[in-house]
């Protein structure tokens, strides 16, 4: 992954969780999507949070699987410590600062995976790697959730997404400082479209892959693996 990534993180980790809000127009129904997705009919799944940051998705998994085995993966040592501090205490909490797309999760196998906000900062070869490696790291029966950006089917689409995004952010009351730097961060995102990526997901051997919710260029993806596997 871009180290560029890292740094912009990394500068924004303790402001990062009040400023989500403003920063995603559709914040409640993203998240809701993702975290109502994430299921397993196993009493402590073990999940796996990608690029999970300061713990923000994995904090809600965690509300909705109590007894959960919650791994965090982050290459930002700076916002895995925010998930630290929000994980406390919680002695079913792990976290690894390492660059997932590198990563041997090998052969440790997970029920559920999710990701927020993060796949779309890896090229687009490195994407379609990344779920083949995710497949692999699904126990049978296990499902894979992604809430991220993606990119238009055209340039125009991409255009009107800008602009919106733009307008929104700008009447949500946060500073314009905070503002510049999400626009600043999101000069180095390689968003994909919605088509290929559903059509990688199926390639790496998920099945019941779709696009669950969207939302101009925010999108949550699911794919499940066969419990047969």
């Amino acid at each position: 992954m871009n180290p560029n990534v890292k740094k912009h993180f990394d500068a924004v980790a303790s402001q990062y969780d009040e400023q989500r809000r403003g920063l995603i127009p559709c914040f409640d129904d993203f998240y809701g999507m993702a975290l109502s997705l994430a299921e397993s009919g196993e009493n402590s799944p073990r999940v796996l949070d990608l690029g999970a940051g300061t713990g923000l998705l994995a904090a809600m998994v965690r509300s909705k699987l109590p007894s959960a085995q919650i791994s965090l993966i982050d290459m930002s040592a700076s916002m895995l410590d925010v998930a630290r501090d929000r994980f406390a205490g919680d002695s079913n909490a792990e976290f690894i600062v390492a660059d997932y797309s590198e990563y041997d999760f090998s052969p440790q196998r997970y029920e559920i995976i999710v990701s927020s906000l993060s796949i779309h900062h890896l090229t687009h070869d490195s994407k379609r790697d990344l779920f083949k490696k995710l497949y692999r790291a699904l126990a049978p029966g296990g499902v894979f959730v992604n809430a991220d950006q993606v990119a238009g089917h055209t340039p125009a689409s991409d255009a009107y997404y800008r602009r919106r995004w733009l307008a929104e952010t700008a009447a949500s009351g946060l500073p314009q400082s905070a503002i510049d730097a999400s626009v600043e961060r999101r000069s180095v995102d390689i968003n994909a479209k919605l088509d290929d990526q559903l059509a990688w997901m199926t390639e790496a051997g998920f099945q019941d892959t779709d696009c669950m919710y969207k939302y101009l260029d925010f999108a949550v993806f699911f794919g499940a693996k066969p419990a047969a596997s």
